[in-house]
């Protein structure tokens, strides 16, 4: 009997000393690169202000943060490579609505959009913009309604894949405005610029960061965005609703996530450190140039409560468009 309770006391020590010694462990963290996946193209409207919020962390760990860009599926192949890495604060994961529109665009995926990952902080928000190619005879949201009603079907518009915030976007508009578009989806934003701009597509709803030169060299014209305000670097350009679509609103965030079982103190390691980076002056200007905003919650357990609403939100959104993986 003493010999059970010597080994059961042992057991419960060793148990204890494991357990405090884990955040020790964290207080090094991180003694390497670490991976950010970002489920998009390269130079897309996630990519470049994911980069600009990446250089900044790098700087403040003394750690390089590298961006892994696994595009395609809606964000769905990158959010797969995520769910299924090491819990050990090495690779984490650009999350963004994106996620739970194909959550609720697809009937089965290899992984649950809500639970198999783990909640760090919400790092940017923004509207989307109503882009066409100048070669469209519409200058504004109502001409354009007007030509695709007299030409069902003919007018393209393009996304960066079947069930992208672009896609829905682009769907959503279709159906408030009582208009048949066809949708073309994309491997990307980078493929959907190029077309854009070489006319092969006319139409799309992509974020305003990688629209901004063209639109401001004319090479391709906005006609609204697709927020609840006009953004701060397009002044001029209305939004949706104010063009014609009353309570047309459509508003594109990312936030960074970990695999399931991310331990709690890299967890809010990460947390504090986004938070320094994005509270910063410099962060703020440098978002606003590419048509963000720095976001954040402040803590882990908000961030996912705004989750949850955001998966909620976009399944509504999803069934009420009519919207579905083609």
């Amino acid at each position: 009997m003493k010999s059970i309770t010597y080994n059961f006391s042992r057991i419960g020590f060793g148990f204890i000393a494991a357990t405090l010694a884990l955040p020790l462990a964290a207080q090094g963290y991180p003694t390497k690169p670490i991976r950010m996946i970002i489920p998009f193209s390269a130079g897309g409207a996630a990519d470049v202000p994911g980069r600009i919020v990446t250089n900044k962390l790098s700087e403040a760990i003394k750690q390089q943060v590298l961006v892994d860009n696994r595009p395609g599926a809606g964000s769905t192949i990158g959010a797969d490579t995520a769910s299924k890495a090491a819990p050990d604060g090495y690779t984490v994961f650009m999350i963004s609505n994106t996620h739970f529109v194909s959550a609720a665009l697809h009937k089965k995926l290899p992984y649950d959009s809500l639970n198999d990952f783990t909640p760090v902080t919400q790092i940017t928000s923004a509207p989307n913009v109503m882009v066409v190619h100048p070669s469209l005879p519409a200058k504004t949201v109502k001409e354009l309604i007007a030509l695709a009603k007299a030409r069902p079907g003919q007018i393209d518009y393009a996304s960066s894949g079947n069930g992208s915030t672009q896609h829905l976007t682009g769907a959503l508009f279709a159906s408030m405005a009582g208009i048949n578009i066809t949708h073309i989806p994309y491997r990307g934003s980078g493929p959907v610029t190029a077309d854009l701009l070489g006319g092969q597509v006319q139409l799309a709803f992509p974020g305003i960061a990688g629209m901004l030169p063209h639109i401001k060299t004319g090479k391709l014209r906005a006609l609204g965005v697709t927020g609840g305000k006009r953004s701060p670097e397009l002044p001029n350009v209305p939004t949706i609703a104010e063009a014609g679509v009353k309570g047309y609103e459509m508003v594109a965030w990312f936030g960074v996530s970990g695999p399931k079982g991310l331990p709690r103190d890299i967890q809010m390691k990460l947390h504090g450190e986004l938070l320094k980076v994005l509270k910063t002056p410099e962060m703020g200007k440098s978002l606003q140039a590419v048509g963000q905003e720095a976001a954040w919650q402040d803590t882990p357990e908000k961030f996912f409560d705004f989750l949850k609403v955001e998966s909620d939100k976009w399944a509504k959104v999803v069934k009420a468009s009519g919207a579905e993986i083609n």
